[in-house]
């Protein structure tokens, strides 16, 4: 039995909502469904009764419920011995990110986090945002670092936003640093080829009506800023990924801002250790980590 879903169905009756319980527990209603129809068909009876005025528990459901509050309470006694005794100077934490997060955001909060709990082994593998969600899918790492959103199987939050920018070769002639869509359509342009930020800037492109004309489709952003630098062709990259930029590339914005969202995720439907909770303090700037926090 899972102690995720006896915490949702907990929250469905407490709130006697489905939707209210999702909000309760910053999840979707889809997840609050499957974790019910979960348990119901690991007990073999029925929970809850569904109806117009909300959720209300069945005979069988309200027998049960104090043995479920039981169960909780004992979990989070467990808990918290567990965490009196190791004080977070134990266990581990595993960190998966797409590049660019992994290049200029990570290192430092990992730093703040190691300098806080030096006894938490953490690791960290760089993969594409697919590999993130695959490494979070098969419990390989605890927390992952990638573009949002994401689907409702992981639970989210926002930590940074990154612009996307042009690169422009350096041609002597003075460019403004707001670029027009006439301007733009002046070149041709390098794109990372099958990543994500590909379809966020052709979809750009699209939504503003616009012809987009590619030269080249590559799959390391490095080599885009170095194709650039050499004059063969524009590319527009979020910020984080064309760092670090050269002095013979230009950065200009673009006619409408677009921004990529970048985020922490975690399995939603997971028991997780204090480290993950402790780093997504780190990340968000909560808790501990907060700015106005006493050390």
């Amino acid at each position: 039995m899972h102690i995720y879903h006896l915490q949702v169905w907990l929250a469905v009756v407490e709130e006697s909502s489905f939707s209210a319980a999702a909000l309760k527990l910053n999840t979707s209603q889809a997840a609050v469904s499957r974790a019910i129809a979960a348990l119901e068909d690991e007990l073999g009876v029925s929970l809850l009764v569904r109806g117009r005025f909300g959720a209300r528990l069945t005979p069988m459901g309200d027998r049960i419920m104090h043995h479920a509050r039981q169960i909780l309470d004992l979990r989070g006694c467990i808990d918290a011995e567990v965490n009196l005794q190791k004080g977070l100077h134990g266990g581990r934490l595993r960190i998966a990110s797409f590049r660019s997060a992994a290049t200029h955001l990570l290192p430092p909060m990992i730093a703040r986090f190691s300098q806080r709990f030096p006894g938490v082994e953490v690791t960290l593998l760089e993969v594409d945002p697919s590999g993130v969600e695959q490494e979070l899918r098969a419990g390989r790492v605890d927390i992952g670092l990638l573009p949002l959103p994401r689907s409702e199987d992981f639970a989210t939050w926002e930590i940074a936003r990154d612009e996307y920018v042009v690169l422009l070769p350096q041609t002597g002639a003075v460019t403004p640093d707001q670029l027009t869509w006439e301007q733009l359509s002046l070149y041709s342009f390098i794109l990372y080829n099958y990543a994500e930020c590909t379809s966020a800037v052709r979809n750009y492109w699209a939504e503003w009506g616009q012809s987009l004309k590619v030269a080249y489709e590559i799959k390391e952003d490095s080599t885009i800023v170095s194709m650039v630098a050499q004059g063969l062709g524009a590319a527009i990259l979020p910020r984080l990924a064309a760092l670090p930029i050269p002095q013979d590339v230009q950065v200009r914005s673009l006619p409408v801002p677009l921004d990529r969202v970048i985020g922490a995720a975690v399995l939603s439907e997971a028991i997780h250790p204090p480290t993950v909770f402790a780093f997504l303090d780190v990340l968000r700037g909560t808790g501990l980590f907060a700015t106005t926090a006493v050390p």
